[in-house]
């Protein structure tokens, strides 16, 4: 779906801001005024004071999410600061609104580093039942989210990361009940090595996939690889122990599933060929696809998906983050762990009816009514089960 640019500019000019504050107190007295300010809030204040658990009784905090940015790395643009970044972080409390309701807000900072957005994060933590690390470029994103995860009693989530990871491995789910292949056996490509690829490894990992290859600009990440960050330097580490080395020619022979988390025109029709028969292509990078529905079909591949909504069997992490938000705070989790997002991406694949499960169609509905409650559902089963409440 192209948008047109004037369009969009129109209704940013318009709206000035896709999300407000309203009171949920009226004021019509001055009876109403003191209770609900001045004696009214000092009761609650002394009320928290005595007891710090009671804040989610008398605030607005269970509900609030902190959208934090430092514009490093937004969308396809990369760096373009905190400023610019605004209006993609209002839109981002936006979709958590309408599709969790939860009262995200936007605070999009001039950081020169991780550890000004931990300090950030830290600072505001009191006001906000969760945090949301968003668009921060990589490796400070692990940095960051790790940091914060450790340091902090309330769930920090990346959608960069978490969402990616979930809504992949949903679509993979699905994919591989198609083509009748197990997690346990397949061989998987990722072609990204950011903070969506090394997440996405992550989880697939936890979910069972024992044989993985990841790249980034330099090639297979492992031995020779002389581009490689931190993070990806502990991958390699973990799933190239015999030290394949090579480009992304040699990575796709033999490959089951192809996971695209790059940039346009990344691979072509002969490499599809020489994945394995019943391939999966993922390829979400946006807005332009590694390669085409119709290239990769002609290729041989049985499964194929994209990322940018509108097209076929899209894979949004829209899928994601509201339920798992929502999920999170309606039970007062303190932590985010990989057992509860495999829990979000099984309620994603399960939002599919089997019946009507296809090659064209792997994920839910955009839309879908079902999806958000389901996610919410299953991240609060998981998290009351395992435990990972407040004490209390």
């Amino acid at each position: 779906m192209i948008i047109d640019r004037e369009k969009a500019l129109e209704l940013h000019r318009r709206a000035r801001g896709k999300i407000r504050i309203y009171p949920t107190v009226n004021i019509r007295n001055e009876e109403d005024l003191a209770v609900a300010y001045v004696q009214g809030g000092v009761w609650a204040a002394r009320a928290i004071q005595e007891n710090p658990e009671d804040i989610y009784e008398y605030t607005g905090r269970g509900n609030r999410l902190a959208l934090i940015s430092d514009g490093t790395a937004v969308l396809g643009m990369g760096n373009i600061g905190a400023e610019a970044a605004l209006p993609v972080m209002e839109g981002k409390c936006l979709l958590f609104k309408n599709f969790g309701d939860v009262n995200a807000i936007p605070l999009c900072i001039n950081a020169k580093g991780a550890e000004d957005i931990i300090a950030m994060a830290k600072l505001a933590a009191p006001t906000f039942g969760a945090i949301n690390i968003e668009d921060v470029s990589s490796p400070n994103s692990f940095t960051v989210v790790e940091r914060l995860q450790e340091e902090l009693d309330i769930p920090v989530i990346c959608d960069d990361q978490h969402g990616s990871a979930v809504v992949v491995l949903a679509a993979l789910m699905n994919s591989l009940r198609l083509v009748e292949k197990e997690l346990g056996e397949i061989s998987v490509v990722i072609l990204g090595a950011g903070a969506a690829g090394i997440a996405v490894a992550r989880l697939l990992l936890h979910a069972g996939v024992e044989r993985m290859t990841i790249l980034n600009r330099c090639g297979i990440l492992g031995p020779g690889n002389g581009c490689m960050n931190f993070v990806q330097e502990e991958m390699a580490t973990r799933i190239n122990t015999e030290g394949r080395t090579g480009s992304i020619d040699d990575a796709m022979n033999g490959a089951d599933v192809f996971v695209g988390l790059s940039s346009r025109g990344k691979i072509s029709a002969d490499h599809v060929r020489r994945m394995n028969p019943g391939a999966i292509v993922l390829a979400l990078s946006m807005p332009d696809p590694e390669i085409s529905f119709d290239e990769a079909s002609a290729a041989g591949a049985a499964v194929f998906a994209e990322g940018l909504t509108g097209t076929l069997n899209a894979m949004p992490n829209l899928h994601a983050y509201p339920g798992i938000a929502r999920g999170l705070l309606d039970v007062r989790a303190r932590g985010l762990n990989e057992n509860i997002l495999m829990a979000a991406s099984r309620a994603i694949a399960g939002a599919v009816d089997r019946r009507r499960l296809t090659k064209r169609c792997i994920v839910p509905d955009l839309f879908s009514d079902e999806v958000t409650p389901r996610v919410a559902e299953a991240v609060e089963k998981h998290l009351i089960q395992a435990l990972i409440l407040p004490a209390n």
